[in-house]
């Protein structure tokens, strides 16, 4: 099946099941993601976990000096696709 035969199927399904299958995958990527599985969406992008490494930082209200812990954060990088119709955009899309 090719993307253009997983559309036409996908347009067959009631709205209901649509909207579970959506669910699961807004569900899913997360839980992948944090399990340190990148996800990738061909066209859209990838998803994946980065480690952040123990950091000086300071504080904004006191300027006093703290140590930032080492941590685990998700990222998204846009695919080329994704990419290309942001730069080319003229104008945003609710304007």
């Amino acid at each position: 099946m090719n993307k253009t035969e997983l559309i036409a199927a996908v347009a067959e399904l009631p709205k209901t099941v649509v909207a579970k299958v959506l669910g699961a995958t807004f569900d899913i990527v997360p839980l992948a993601v944090a399990a340190g599985d990148p996800v990738t969406i061909p066209g859209f992008g990838t998803f994946e976990t980065v480690e952040r490494s123990e950091r000086t930082g300071r504080n904004p209200q006191t300027g006093a000096t703290i140590q930032i812990p080492a941590s685990k954060a998700p990222k998204f990088r846009p695919g080329s696709t994704f990419k290309g119709l942001v730069a080319d955009s003229k104008s945003p899309v609710n304007a």
